[in-house]
């Protein structure tokens, strides 16, 4: 080598953010495989803001063959404000989960103060490291949008060693929680991975990627899909009065592609 040749220093690999797919029954989850989609979040209830889905489809979803299964725990809608009595089925179903293959759990406690519930959320890490003996990853989800003070939070949520953050910026969508979720992306500094969620589309998530620097990006990917009820009553409704239960809201494969696409060629800034 000659020593009088300047040095060369190679430019470093643009890094891309993940894409996880909320998956809320059986056709989504097949969906998203076929979309080209490796990561889920697997619940069910997604009208009721995602609950803890049923045995036998976290047992579908592993045998569907998609290598990251993370598994919503949340035991009933509305608040984050668990008894002890729920914390224990959390731990009940976290094992539940991991059993049947699961690789990771999506979890979040808050106090009445809107702190995180370190003793809950410890609780409930503790039970999924047991269960996997360390090997799971552990996502801190949107309960976080309803605290208190985001950036405390995000240090005990740190603390509690949780890999990543799912988030929309304590705003009611990501694209307007953005300017937040940039200052929880540099207060994180790649102690965890920040997950920009909640109305993320096509239309919107290469904006969102360049503006937040999220590591992760995080949508249904889901469009309306024709039922094939021939008889149809639509005067009774078995959910939200008015909602076209002939045309439910299901992932597309079409939209994974697309937001797989946007997510290679949108580097993080």
């Amino acid at each position: 080598m000659n020593d009088n040749q300047p040095n060369r220093q190679s430019t470093p690999e643009p890094r891309h953010p993940d894409l996880e797919i909320c998956c809320g029954d059986l056709e989504s989850v097949l969906a998203a495989k076929e979309g080209g989609a490796t990561r889920i979040e697997l619940c069910s209830g997604l009208t009721e803001g995602g609950l803890t889905p049923s045995h036998g489809l976290i047992t579908a979803a592993v045998e569907s063959g998609l290598p990251r299964i993370n598994v919503l725990i949340r035991p009933r809608s509305g608040d984050f404000l668990y008894t002890p009595e729920e914390t224990m089925l959390m731990q009940s179903d976290i094992r539940n989960a991991v059993a049947a293959g699961a690789t990771g759990v999506v979890i979040g406690a808050l106090t009445p103060d809107g702190d995180v519930d370190i003793a809950t959320c410890q609780a409930l890490v503790s039970a999924a490291r047991e269960a996997s003996r360390g090997d799971i990853h552990i996502t801190f989800h949107r309960a976080f949008d309803l605290c208190f003070d985001p950036m405390r939070s995000l240090e005990d949520i740190i603390s509690l060693g949780c890999d990543c953050l799912l988030t929309s910026g304590l705003a009611e969508n990501a694209v307007k929680g953005s300017p937040l979720i940039r200052q929880i992306v540099d207060k994180a500094n790649g102690r965890i991975t920040v997950m920009a969620g909640a109305g993320v589309n096509p239309a919107n998530a290469a904006d969102l990627i360049r503006a937040t620097g999220a590591g992760a990006i995080h949508s249904t990917a889901r469009k309306p899909i024709a039922s094939k009820m021939k008889f149809r009553r639509p005067s009774v409704s078995m959910g939200v009065p008015g909602a076209n239960e002939y045309a439910p809201l299901s992932t597309s494969p079409d939209v994974v592609r697309t937001l797989l696409e946007i997510t290679k060629s949108t580097p993080l800034p």
